[in-house]
């Protein structure tokens, strides 16, 4: 049975019409608790726009955001499948070291003379092998996906090194790195910034309008009635960690191109900041829950958290590590409490008439 076929991932994806099953009640609530946390997360950005003028003029600059777009798009990128693998509630932490192991791979290839239009594919099929890696661990071994890829992400940074070593690389065709670079049709838009778009458009699609989207909730939601009721478990779970790695290892492409350099120690420290973007958007930890649209608002908040943050001369950077780590900590603890006041009130909303019946 094909997974657009499950009953649970019907359910689990909210439908467009209502009906008197009982469901789309459940389904408007869905989307109304979505509303209001993609609701605060564009109250904290405004909020955040207006501290960040206040810190700095140049906060709200033309030049601020091409530069600030520019030092967050690897991060973005890795967020959007890494969406995905959270919401049918599995983890993937080695992407920021596939990111490190395609830029010294890139590194390398570049070095024994083959070409960037060759490199390229490479380096994305070695992504996509590496996430394979990872989700055949967790799909055929059984093994939880949090030990898999906190193993690999050693390991894949450790190969990396391997590769390339200490050195870097810098002499990067010009034409390349000024696409990675550059700015798209002469605005101040940066070209990686088109390509998150486009890449965002798609996986929204992807998780939002089609049968392997409603799968990847419904595993998310309840993996045992996913798989009784038809959904190939195991495949979609395989296929996300192969995207996983394959845009970890597109972002170590751009990030070496936009930089001109390619190295083994970059994206040190990415893979936390793309948990709490896509944890921050409202992507349940549990699985079952979340909405791109959500992650795209957490990465522009944390983006402008961050050019705030380096823009101000009375704030030292390592704040910017500690607002990571407490958003990353709210965004976890703000949805659970609130899930908790929810049933309290609703258990003390049935207890009201049973005691008046009395």
């Amino acid at each position: 049975m094909q997974a657009d076929t499950a009953t649970p991932a019907a359910s689990a994806m909210p439908p467009p019409a209502s009906g008197p099953d009982g469901r789309d009640g459940a389904t408007a609530r869905l989307r109304s608790a979505a509303a209001g946390w993609e609701g605060l997360l564009v109250g904290l950005l405004l909020i955040t726009l207006l501290i960040g003028a206040g810190l700095s003029p140049e906060f709200l600059t033309t030049d601020s955001f091409t530069t600030g777009s520019l030092d967050f798009s690897e991060v973005a990128l890795m967020a959007l499948p890494l969406a995905l693998v959270i919401v049918a509630a599995e983890i993937d932490l080695s992407i920021a070291s596939i990111l490190a192991l395609s830029s010294a791979l890139m590194a390398s290839l570049w070095n024994s003379g083959l070409p960037v239009e060759l490199i390229i594919p490479i380096c994305l099929v070695a992504g996509a092998a590496c996430g394979a890696f990872n989700g055949l661990l967790v799909t055929r071994l059984g093994l939880p996906s949090l030990a898999v890829t906190i193993g690999t992400l050693a390991l894949f940074r450790g190969l990396a090194y391997v590769i390339i070593g200490d050195e870097s690389v810098t002499d990067f065709p010009q034409a390349w790195t000024d696409r990675a670079f550059g700015n798209f049709a002469g605005t101040f838009v940066p070209n990686t910034v088109v390509l998150l778009v486009l890449l965002a458009v798609a996986f929204g699609v992807l998780l939002h309008a089609t049968p392997f989207g409603r799968a990847v909730y419904a595993i998310g939601a309840n993996h045992e009635a996913a798989y009784f009721s038809g959904v190939r478990v195991k495949r979609i779970t395989l296929a996300l960690f192969v995207l996983s790695g394959t845009i970890a290892a597109l972002a170590g492409i751009v990030i070496s191109l936009r930089n001109s350099t390619a190295a083994a120690n970059v994206g040190q420290g990415f893979e936390l900041t793309a948990i709490t973007a896509v944890l921050l958007g409202g992507v349940s930890i549990f699985g079952g829950r979340g909405t791109i649209l959500g992650v795209l608002l957490a990465l522009v908040l944390l983006g402008a958290i961050q050019k705030a943050l380096l823009l101000s001369e009375s704030i030292s950077t390592y704040w910017i590590q500690i607002v990571t780590g407490a958003l990353l900590v709210g965004s976890v603890l703000g949805p659970n409490l609130a899930r908790r006041v929810t049933e309290a009130r609703r258990r003390q909303s049935r207890q009201v008439p049973e005691e008046g019946g009395q």
